[in-house]
């Protein structure tokens, strides 16, 4: 379904409303732009559409949010990891190694399931002829 935003810029038509979350993730598209969805014919604040007021704005960059904090986490204990075994004390830099892996394999696997826009994001270019595409 088509939607159409209006900004003080000007007006921008979207695919679907995947791409309309996108661009207000990125910040085009902000809460007292007006949409219009195909086939309606009453404009609407981007405000009252409850997904992109859930959809989040910041904390998904790598240094919003506690990205930063978890991995300046990692990189102290990988550090004192590599000085416990400088000094000899193999035991004690083994058990902080694996501190460190295990909080590692936490920040990925949580950056892994960021949220993503809802519906179906598509893409206004035509496809390239020399590209491979996906089997349907």
């Amino acid at each position: 379904m088509k939607f159409l935003v209006r900004t003080p810029e000007g007006e921008l038509e979207f695919q679907s409303f995947g791409e309309v979350e996108r661009a207000w993730l990125m910040g085009l598209v902000g809460p007292d732009d007006e949409l219009l969805e195909d086939g309606k014919t009453k404009w609407r604040k981007a405000s009252s559409f409850p997904l992109l007021m859930k959809a989040r704005r910041t904390g998904e960059q790598a240094w919003g949010g506690a990205w930063f904090l978890w991995t300046v986490i990692g990189v102290m204990l990988g550090s004192c990891t590599l000085w416990l075994i400088r000094a000899g004390q193999n035991l004690l830099g083994g058990l902080l190694g694996l501190m460190t892996a295990m909080v590692m394999i936490h920040v990925s696997v949580r950056a892994a399931k960021r949220a993503k826009p809802h519906g179906d994001v598509t893409s206004s270019r035509s496809p390239s002829p020399d590209r491979p595409q996906r089997p349907s």
